[in-house]
């Protein structure tokens, strides 16, 4: 429990690349838990040879897509993330989970977090069921193949996917 006073603040990291409705969903349900949540968009993520969207423009998307969340914050991070977190004073890390393979996944990255930084805790979000399908993935090669995103994601991102992959 934190101490009175101080704020609970959690980091939500990420690619992003894109961000979808689903992650916008881990998002506000997180904000509803701690006090801050700083989304961090991981700028060359570990397991993305090339990223379709620069760190800043992820950043832009996700803020645009969050302003009515005032305890939310975006940055761009390229650290180690338990770094980052201790960097934005945050007690805990929060993911997404949508299916048994995101688990085992996140338990083994909890693992090595916790060798790194044993003092950060690791909450884990449940999907919501209209979002535990989605992936940003599954919406890159639906809008290269010129499906329809807008359901998928904010906006602004549909608009920026057809422009940038349909063929």
């Amino acid at each position: 429990m934190a101490a009175e006073g101080v704020p609970r603040v959690a980091v939500c990291p990420g690619s992003y690349d894109p961000v979808t409705n689903g992650h916008i969903d881990i998002i506000t349900r997180a904000a509803n838990i701690f006090d801050k949540v700083v989304v961090g968009v991981a700028n060359k993520p570990v397991r993305k040879e090339k990223t379709l969207f620069t760190g800043e423009e992820r950043r832009e998307f996700i803020k645009e897509a969050t302003t009515g969340l005032e305890n939310v914050e975006v940055e761009v991070f390229s650290s180690l993330l338990v770094e980052f977190a201790r960097d934005q004073g945050a007690s805990a890390i929060v993911k997404g989970l949508r299916a048994i393979s995101d688990f085992e996944y996140e338990f083994e990255m909890n693992q090595l977090n916790k060798k790194l930084a044993p003092d950060l805790e690791s909450v884990y979000i449940i999907a919501s069921p209209n979002y535990s399908f989605l992936s940003s993935t599954g919406v890159k090669e639906m809008a290269t193949f010129g499906g329809d995103v807008s359901d998928l994601v904010p906006g602004p991102v549909s608009e920026a996917l057809s422009g940038r992959l349909e063929r």
